[in-house]
């Protein structure tokens, strides 16, 4: 798109471009958080796909929640013939805004290059792998969570003021990393021995197949959709309990058998994620699409 913003004007500057290069005979597919274009698809066939409502959940400004309802949320739905979700929480919460048969939950694809990587646990000095330092992640209970136990602490994302006096206060041992390539992403999950991620809001949950996909064993959170994408096969913890956190983190440190066995689940989960399953899937649509209209 050539406007990044979503301001009315970046609206009108991204439709006009997206009317020039629809494709009138075809399936137009929007599959990022630029829902809005479907007005510049208006007369084509569109599928949409919402990974998440953060952008409505998160704005307290009832003048600004009710444009991106409108313009976001209502008129895409409206609008297009076919919405996507990646996760069951997501069409529910689509649903709790606006009532539509048009939902179908299709996962995200775990991206083929993540791949099986044996590695003898580090139990003395585990390095615990935490991917993203926004607010929703949940880094500052991490940190006070691993209070007292040894480990290295490998975070991916910049980090602020308030986190780096926190990790010094509790005296954490740690490492920080930002503007990875896809590669060296994927090489964080091989050098890491536990992946964390107790988030607070996901709209789906990437970390955690990944971390599975690789045989790393995950610490997540007990709350949807990261219950429905773990598959059963993580250490779950309150994300709002200190106490909760740093026992997994125990448990998974200590507990050889338990630690194999979600390594073992893991893997199998994974299954559900590859990629030619998810493109069957959404093959079914766009076949439907055509045939129906």
């Amino acid at each position: 798109m050539p406007s990044l913003g979503s301001m009315p004007w970046d609206v009108i500057i991204n439709c006009v471009y997206t009317y020039k290069h629809r494709n009138k005979n075809g399936i137009n597919h929007i599959s990022g958080h630029i829902h809005d274009v479907i007005l510049g698809l208006i007369g084509c066939k569109a599928v949409i796909t919402i990974h998440d409502l953060v952008f409505i959940d998160n704005v307290k400004n009832p003048i600004k929640r009710f444009y991106k309802w409108l313009f976001w949320l209502y008129l895409p739905v409206k609008l297009a013939k076919k919405i996507t979700c990646i996760s069951q929480q997501t069409k529910n919460n689509i649903l709790k805004h606006i009532k539509t048969d048009k939902l179908v939950v299709i996962h995200n694809p775990i991206d083929p290059a993540y791949q099986f990587s044996p590695k003898i646990f580090n139990v003395e000095k585990p390095v615990i792998l935490h991917i993203g330092t926004g607010w929703n992640k949940n880094l500052k209970r991490t940190i006070e969570a691993l209070k007292d136990i040894p480990c290295h602490l490998r975070i991916i994302g910049k980090l602020s003021e308030e986190i780096v006096r926190v990790l010094t206060e509790y005296k954490i041992d740690y490492s920080n990393a930002f503007q990875l390539s896809d590669e060296e992403i994927r090489q964080e999950y091989i050098n890491c021995d536990i992946v964390n991620f107790p988030s607070e809001y996901e709209g789906f949950g990437m970390p955690i197949i990944e971390g599975q996909k690789t045989g790393r064993v995950v610490l997540t959170s007990n709350i949807e959709p990261l219950i429905e994408i773990a598959g059963n096969a993580v250490n779950f913890v309150n994300p709002k309990d200190i106490n909760s956190i740093h026992n997994g983190y125990l448990k998974i440190i200590n507990d050889f058998e338990y630690r194999e066995n979600l390594i073992s689940k893991g893997l199998e989960n994974t299954k559900r994620f590859e990629l030619s399953y998810i493109v069957e899937q959404y093959m079914k649509v766009y076949e439907e699409l055509e045939k129906n209209g």
